[in-house]
């Protein structure tokens, strides 16, 4: 395989930070720009047996673009006050996609660094053209408490060897010692340890959520499944926050890139290369099926959530509440249960519940019996139906249509069913109610305005 090095480059940042980029290989397709994390630079990376081999791969088809994060590697190493913050760092990518000169290209993102590439591609949605996300999580909240990341900037600033070798049995969980002890001496060259405490004070006050939900771009999420440092359910809710995201799971931990996950990227960010760019289809791997036959499928999504939870919590009394609130859960699962529905296990929900149907009269049925059962539970309910394609894995389901009748249970007054126009239509002859036309309604993170019904017995 012909491999080209990568070409060290320079530009200056908004506030005027040197920032160090490195282009690799060439190709037809559109450039792809990787923003790697801060634990690394360019050089060290084209070394590692984990990152170069991903490097070579992507950069057959196309330009890869990565850079070294402000203070980090071959960037300007002295520290600016307040300078770490998102925007700061989007402003960083910004200058190095402008010294390239490119129009239109990829955006790939690791960890923390999703923040920054979610930013920039809402920002600019018309020059961004598909997404990658690893490792991805929206809120610090999921990867470790406030403490934890005090705590291990305490330990960086006190004792940085011992700092790195934590920091590398985290990512690397199933070694080799190599693979560790290779962490350990990047981090040493790459990042002087003021810099890497703060990185990991910035790191603490991560939440994209409402950023994830404007995203326009088809994003592919990737997640391994035995990763320490992010765990998958994070990369779970990522794939459930954009609307248009493929969730793929692989094995292993971040030692996992491997021709796989490489072949993988390549043909999900093929398929808006030029004409000219794409190459014959190679036979789907294993885990490009998990997304592209066996994940997706029309499901009717019914959605619940306890109306004024605050509010009831203030009033009642953390624990009682928590009771009323377990206790009402149990009876909305039997409930969707007898009328044919499949409650998910493992979503993360607060006080509210998913359930999947093979109709929408059935999901119907049990949406009008959950809210039965919370009058007679003293907790009114806001509940929602839609139908449409969804990605199913290990017994969850993510995507738009999820996230779609989350928002019409959001719109609903307590205790009572909206439906999309979706649902009206699959059951208006045979769910045995009539529905009530309330207009169209512009949902959080939908681009569209959305028609919705009220359910009313017949």
């Amino acid at each position: 395989m012909f491999t080209m090095e990568p070409q060290i480059r320079f530009c200056r940042s908004a506030d005027g930070t040197r920032i160090a980029y490195g282009r690799i290989g060439g190709g037809p397709g559109l450039p792809l720009f990787l923003v790697n994390g801060w634990a690394g630079s360019i050089e060290l990376a084209w070394e590692s047996p984990i990152n170069r081999p991903l490097y070579e791969a992507i950069s057959q088809d196309r330009l890869l673009v990565v850079f070294d994060r402000r203070y980090v590697g071959a960037s300007e190493r002295e520290l600016k006050e307040e300078s770490f913050s998102l925007q700061t760092q989007v402003d960083d990518l910004t200058a190095v996609i402008s010294a390239t000169g490119a129009d239109s290209f990829h955006l790939m993102g690791i960890a923390e660094t999703n923040g920054i590439v979610a930013t920039y591609a809402v920002a600019n949605p018309d020059l961004v053209s598909r997404i990658v996300m690893a490792s991805a999580f929206a809120d610090t909240k999921q990867v470790g408490s406030k403490e934890a990341y005090e705590a291990t900037a305490q330990m960086i600033r006190a004792n940085y060897s011992m700092a790195r070798r934590t920091l590398a049995d985290l990512l690397y969980p199933s070694g080799p010692d190599e693979m560790r002890r290779w962490a350990a001496r990047f981090l040493k060259e790459a990042v002087p340890a003021e810099t890497a405490a703060r990185y990991v004070e910035y790191e603490a006050t991560i939440n994209i959520a409402d950023t994830l939900e404007e995203i326009s771009n088809p994003t592919l999420v990737i997640h391994h499944r035995r990763e320490r440092y992010v765990p998958i359910k994070a990369g779970r809710r990522v794939a459930t926050l954009v609307k248009d995201a493929q969730f793929v799971v692989q094995d292993g931990d971040m030692t996992g890139w491997d021709d796989e996950t490489s072949d993988l990227i390549r043909e999900f960010l093929a398929q808006d290369d030029p004409v000219e760019a794409q190459t014959k289809p190679r036979p789907m791997s294993a885990a490009n099926t998990s997304f592209t036959k066996t994940q997706k499928g029309l499901t009717v999504l019914l959605f619940t959530d306890i109306a004024n939870s605050t509010g009831l919590t203030e009033s009642l009394g953390d624990a009682a509440f928590r009771d009323k609130a377990r206790r009402l859960d149990n009876a909305l699962r039997t409930a969707i249960v007898e009328s044919g529905g499949k409650p998910i296990e493992g979503k993360l929900l607060g006080d509210g519940v998913l359930a999947t149907f093979d109709s929408a009269r059935d999901a119907i049925a049990a949406a009008l019996e959950c809210a039965h059962a919370g009058e007679n539970h003293e907790l009114s309910l806001h509940l929602g139906i839609h139908a449409g394609d969804v990605i199913r894995e290990d017994q969850n389901v993510f995507g738009g249509a999820v996230n779609i009748a989350a928002r019409i249970a959001a719109e609903s007054p307590p205790g009572e069913v909206l439906v999309s126009q979706t649902i009206r239509d699959l059951a208006r002859t045979s769910a045995g109610v009539g529905f009530e036309d309330i207009g169209e309604r512009a949902l959080k993170g939908v681009s569209d305005p959305v028609r919705l019904w009220r359910v009313a017995r017949e």
